[in-house]
């Protein structure tokens, strides 16, 4: 086989793997949407240098949202929101699709589309609310509740990002700056008085710890996400090597209540060597391939 065919058939392969990652997290519509928020006009809520653009536009974000539903689920109010008003369990990308249109559009998209996907997410929290299986009203609007899925999404992307990330590990200044970065967002969603350093995250994270309680619910959207997630033959390998690092990232005492596998000595030689391929592997296949010049 010549450099040449070489060449055209790794770029096939790359062109139709990275089509199916866009089409799981984006959907059918994700070029234009890619267009839209990227390459559209307008003043953004954060330059181009700032943490929050390195985190998120990074591969790793992948076991980090797949680490963030997992944490999230402990909180036994959470949890009952999405059992009984998200349809995960049938339509599990769609969530994924609209959680990544947020983060893009957030980040990375002019602010008057960013304000936009902010107002359509409270609306949404408006219209989430009930009673959970312990008898307890809750509502997707609480800035309580608000503030656990925030710090739980924000320490498991910074995670990730420090474990697996291929731009480089953040030092503690740039830390604390994502951090006070997502808490902007934050704000706008109506947390009250998000984490704005690494420490007042860690603190806020602690604080949750006595509400927080492996449910018959958490347990089993747990199995479904690591264990039965709809998937092509293709695709199970590479998700399993997701999987696996988000158990990783997991703290300690989240590991029992949610009935995790603890085998600290795999995690830290099986499971990052694995972590760190698909996340070399998911940056290959999104990027664009580069031309040596002649």
């Amino acid at each position: 086989m010549t450099v040449e065919r070489a060449r055209a058939v790794s770029d096939n392969v790359r062109s139709w793997l990275g089509a199916q990652v866009l089409l799981r997290v984006a959907g059918p519509g994700g070029p234009t949407t890619h267009r839209e928020i990227f390459h559209a006009e307008g003043e953004r809520w954060f330059a181009g240098d700032r943490p929050i653009r390195r985190v998120h536009a990074d591969a790793a974000t992948f076991i980090g949202g797949l680490r963030a539903l997992l944490l999230q689920s402990l909180h036994p109010l959470v949890m009952a929101g999405v059992a009984q008003h998200s349809r995960y369990r049938d339509d599990p990308w769609a969530r994924l699709q609209q959680t990544s249109f947020f983060l893009a559009v957030t980040t990375f998209g002019p602010a008057e589309q960013a304000e936009r996907a902010v107002a359509r997410v409270r609306g949404v929290h408006r219209r989430v609310h009930g009673i959970a299986a312990d008898g307890r009203t809750y509502a997707a609007s609480d800035p309580d509740l608000l503030r656990w899925v925030h710090v739980a999404e924000v320490d498991s992307f910074l995670a990730a990002y420090q474990r697996y990330g291929l731009g480089g590990r953040l030092d503690k200044r740039e830390r604390d700056a994502y951090v006070a970065d997502t808490g902007i967002i934050a704000s706008r969603l109506g947390v009250i008085d998000p984490p704005r350093s690494e420490f007042e995250l860690r603190e806020q994270l602690d604080r949750f710890r006595p509400e927080l309680a492996g449910t018959p619910e958490a347990r089993e959207a747990a199995r479904y996400l690591l264990l039965h997630a709809p998937l092509p033959l293709a695709a199970r390998v590479p998700y399993s090597a997701v999987a696996a690092a988000a158990v990783g990232l997991m703290p300690a005492w989240t590991r029992w209540p949610l009935r995790l596998p603890y085998l600290p000595a795999a995690e830290a030689t099986v499971g990052r060597l694995a972590g760190h391929g698909v996340v070399a592997g998911i940056h290959w296949a999104t990027s664009r391939p580069e031309r040596a010049s002649r």
